[in-house]
Parts: structure tokens; sequence; C-alpha cells
């Protein structure tokens, strides 16, 4: 019967787990729970390929307890009470460990039916997502878990990885697998930190490459053409997709261009044009703002062009717009103003619009007065003092002058005319 490469040379030990040394190292404090054999419910969070379930497996293994695994994007309540049942009976003598994989496809009945049995202790809840724990597992089940984050396996690990899986085949086959250090280097820097897709890419080499006097030699040109295309866990709907537009903006805001087009081509590389669209224009009014107001016409030219052109020559004109944004001068004084003018209206300190402003129809309708609008036109510089703001916040300032050239060109101009009441 086949078996995977990656099962067939999965670690039967803490010290064969590849990275993870935040939390498996020496003094890791995953490791010290595990060596203390008191096992808490947990939740293993992270990328596929990153040893979520071995580690379980050899939890239970050092644990003596019955591993029960369950994937949430098959299984139902059925299967949970199928595990159930074997409770206290001989089947599992020293308690149920039962590994759920993908635990964020249950729903919320589906992850209270543990409740019960993972609060006495008959149940060891061992849950494993892709996907932020806080946001998709429950507040019940979440309460009574300990969460670790698993994080993709550094290169120098992966090579390990790499190598081992090349001795294991080599003992297989009766022909001898050789591999070059690029070739190796390649396979771990290629597969995003996913053991299982630089375990995939031997196995395929093996069973692709023809053996030449007893010997297979793996070239770069197979590996390339073998290789997963990207090297990136990447979910539209994801954490990545929100992690990678999130550092795009905010490498945009640190005026770090290098850093914005890392993320960029992140993003194109996936196809999710319209997430770096998306980001790449609000962070033109939200980052640069009226220290460089231009930058909001231009941007959203590039953007216009991208989306007329489609992938790839779109690449160009949202690196243009990355590039320029990333370099522009910096103020965030739109964003602090609307905050501040939003936040009031919320807390409903609003009150009446003043009559000045008030629409011409109501003059002579049973008002008290004419409405009294001076028309700023009519004065000199186009400015003329009145109150503009309800009577409950004649005094509420939203807005603050950047420290940046145009705005303080601007500043400079208003306190002239309005006597450095600004």
């Amino acid at each position: 019967m086949y078996q995977p490469l990656a099962d067939e040379i999965r670690p039967l030990d803490l010290e064969d787990v590849a990275g993870q040394k935040h939390i498996l190292g020496e003094n890791g404090m995953l490791r010290r729970i595990i060596e203390s054999g008191n096992i808490p419910n947990m939740i293993f969070y992270g990328p596929s390929g990153t040893g979520k379930t071995t580690v379980a497996r050899i939890i239970a293994e050092q644990t003596n307890r019955s591993l029960r695994k369950l994937n949430a994007t098959t299984a139902g309540l059925a299967d949970i009470k199928n595990i159930i049942a074997e409770l206290d009976t001989l089947l599992t003598p020293g308690g149920v460990l039962l590994y759920l994989d993908e635990i964020q496809y249950f729903n919320k009945k589906q992850q209270q039916s543990l409740l019960e049995f993972i609060e006495d202790g008959r149940i060891t809840l061992i849950a494993s997502t892709t996907e932020n724990p806080y946001f998709c597992v429950f507040n019940a089940v979440l309460s009574r878990s300990t969460v670790f984050e698993f994080k993709s396996i550094p290169a120098d690990e992966m090579e390990k990885v790499v190598r081992r899986a090349l001795d294991h085949e080599n003992e297989k086959e009766k022909t001898k697998i050789e591999a070059d250090d690029e070739v190796v280097r390649y396979i771990a820097s290629s597969c995003g930190g996913d053991a299982r897709k630089a375990l995939n890419t031997v196995e395929l080499l093996v069973t692709a490459t023809p053996a030449v006097k007893g010997k297979k030699r793996f070239t770069l040109e197979d590996v390339k053409s073998v290789s997963q295309k990207s090297s990136m866990h990447y979910d539209k709907d994801g954490d990545e997709h929100f992690d990678t537009v999130s550092a795009l903006m905010k490498s945009l805001r640190g005026s770090d261009p290098d850093a914005a087009l890392h993320y960029l081509a992140r993003l194109l590389e996936t196809g999710d044009l319209i997430g770096a669209c998306r980001r790449i224009l609000c962070s033109a009014s939200e980052d640069i703002g009226l220290a460089y107001p231009q930058a909001v016409p231009i941007v959203k030219a590039c953007v216009d062009s991208a989306l007329q052109l489609g992938l790839p020559e779109a690449k160009l004109p949202l690196a243009e717009a990355c590039i320029l944004l990333a370099t522009a001068p910096k103020s965030n004084s739109v964003v602090m103003a609307i905050d501040a003018a939003i936040s009031d209206v919320k807390r409903g300190n609003a009150g009446p619009i003043p009559r000045e402003l008030q629409n011409v129809h109501a003059d002579g309708t049973g008002f008290e007065r004419e409405q009294g609008y001076k028309y700023p036109h009519s004065y000199a510089h186009h400015w003329v003092k009145q109150q503009y703001l309800p009577d409950g916040l004649r005094d509420a300032k939203y807005y603050e002058y950047g420290d940046n050239k145009m705005e303080q060109a601007a500043k400079e101009y208003w306190d002239k005319i309005k006597g450095g009441k600004n």
C-alpha cells in the first residue's frame, strides 16, 4: 500500500521536529508541558506543513493516550459521538487524545458538543487551524484551551528535512540518488516553510528522474519544473491575505519602498490585484493626505491603468504608485480630523444646525429670524467670521495642521487672514 514520503519519515521524537524552537526548544513552553505529562487542551495555530499533526502524535505516544483523529472538513456529530462512546472502555484505557484538524470548519454546535468531555478530562483536545483561533474558535472552547502558534519552517531547518528525505529514499531505492547543494537549497527555499511541500517535491523527483548507470541525479531545472509555483501560504479570505495587505500598507506608511514592493509582489504573484489596489488607494489619503494631495489623483490613475491592463502588466503602474507613496511626505491629519468628527457624532454631540447655515427655503416660514448667512466671497480674502458648528460644538477642534511643508503653508496663509486663530 502506498504511503506518502511525508508519513514515512514523520518524526517520532520532539528532537526531530523541524523548526518551532520557540515552543519546542530546550526551554520552550510546549516542550516543558509535554515532558511534564500533564497535557491541557490545546489549539495549534499555524500554516500547513509545520508539524502540528506530528507533535500531536508524539504527545499521544509519550503520554500513553489513545489518539483519535478527525478532520473537521469531513467529520460531523456522529463521529464525535463514536469517540465519546469509547470513553471509559478497554479501547481507551489511558483516556482519549482527540486531534481535531481544521477546527474552523466545525460549527458552534459541533464544537460545543465536546465541552463536557474536555472539561472533565475524559477527552484531551488538540485542535489545529490555519486561521486565527481567536476569530474562528468559539469562546467556550477557546477559554478551555491553550493556544500555541506554529511558524513556517526556516530554510536552514528545511534543508535538514530535505537531506533526511534524500537519505531515506537512498535506502529505499536500488539506485543511488544524487542532489547538489544548490538543488537542496532550492527545494528548501521554494516550499514556503511547508515541510509537506518539500517532501512531495523530493518524492516526485525520485519518481520522475530516470536512472542512468545506477544513479538518479536531480538537476536544478527538474526541481524548478516540479516545485510548487508559489512559496507562500495564501488564501484570499484567510489570515495570510490580511497579513499581506496590512504589511503592504504599513510599509507604505513607514516610507520603505523596498518592503512595499515586496508585499506588492506577494499579492500580484497570487493574483490578488483587487487587494493591492484597495490598500494603495487607501494609503494615498490615509498616510500621505494633505502632505502631498496630488498623490490621490496620481495613484487613482495608476490603479485605473492596472485594472485596465490586468496582470501581469498591472505590476508596472502599481509599482509606480507604491514607490511614489513610500517616498512621499506623510501626514495623518485627515484621518485624525475625520475620526474626531465621527466620534462626536456617534456620541450624539450634534445639535441643531446653526440658523445661518440652514437652507434658504426656511426663510419666512415661521422662524424667529431671517437666516442671516454671510457669503464669504463678498468679503476680503473670501472669508468672514461666522459660526458654522452647532452651538454645543462651537469650540470643537477636529483638524490640526500637519508639520509638513504643504499644510504649514496653508496654516501660515490662514493665520494671516484669521488673525492667528487657526
